[in-house]
């Protein structure tokens, strides 16, 4: 595995768990230009990403597996209904709080943001002329991300 460019700001960017979108912009740049430069910090950002952004899809699968079994509890209605569908409920309870923690405490959204803006940005760039300048000016400032 390659090693850090420089330990000093690998160190602090593992303190943060690679996330720099928490700091002001004109502090950033210096992290940015080192995740560019910085093949091994990159890695590191790109896993805790994976993580994040798996975490909230396995929340997310849970909660709606939850969902689910209530909702096949209540249409066959078994013995005991009323605790199982209080178990499913809960089950659902759990991950819908499990998904905003993890919402909430780490970059995933944000993560999840960029991948998107990037990708209109990519259809942007292949739409005709035409069609392009039939967009609205601020649509267009935040896809392309300039004036």
């Amino acid at each position: 595995m390659s090693e850090c460019i420089d330990p000093i700001v690998g160190k602090i960017l593992a303190g943060w768990r690679y996330d720099i979108s928490g700091i002001a912009p004109e502090m950033r740049s210096g992290y940015e230009e080192h995740f560019i430069a910085c093949e091994h910090c990159r890695k590191w950002q790109r896993l805790h990403r994976t993580i994040d952004v798996s975490l909230i899809v396995l929340a997310s699968v849970s909660a709606g597996v939850f969902l689910l079994a209530f909702g096949v509890i209540r249409h066959l209605g078994p013995r005991h209904a009323f605790w199982l569908e209080l178990a499913a409920l809960s089950g659902f309870a759990l991950s819908a709080l499990i998904w905003l923690i993890v919402a909430v405490a780490t970059p995933a959204p944000m993560a999840v943001v960029d991948v998107a803006r990037l990708g209109a940005r990519h259809v942007h760039d292949r739409l005709p002329a035409e069609i392009r300048d039939r967009l609205p000016e601020e649509l267009r400032v935040k896809i392309t991300g300039q004036s």
